[in-house]
């Protein structure tokens, strides 16, 4: 008699079609992070470095403004688009000074 083989324990292969989605968007996430920790950004510039949908780095950033991961550094001139645009990032670091230059300028 012959076996079947089944194809459940292949890693490729998925029993729901998005079963695969969720490593995908947890890798996309971690470049993201990973690319604002270098230096305050716009979410164009991250797009344009990483090759990820600003739509999901727009996701990602509202996520990690709840979670206060992310910091909105300034409003200044994309780099990219040449508009004004937001720059953010995920230094921890530069958090205390953020909080610093904000109440300086409410002042």
């Amino acid at each position: 008699m012959e076996s079947k083989k089944t194809t459940t324990n292949s890693p490729k292969v998925f029993l729901h079609k998005e079963q695969g989605k969720n490593t995908v968007f947890q890798a996309q996430m971690k470049r993201v992070f990973a690319a604002f920790q270098k230096q305050p950004k716009t979410m164009l510039a991250v797009s344009v470095e990483t090759g990820i949908l600003r739509a999901n780095i727009c996701r990602y950033v509202a996520e990690w403004k709840k979670a206060n991961k992310i910091k909105f550094v300034k409003i200044g001139i994309c780099p990219i688009s040449k508009h004004r645009a937001g720059f953010y990032t995920t230094n921890q670091e530069l958090f205390p000074l953020i909080v610093e230059l904000l109440k300086r300028a409410g002042e």
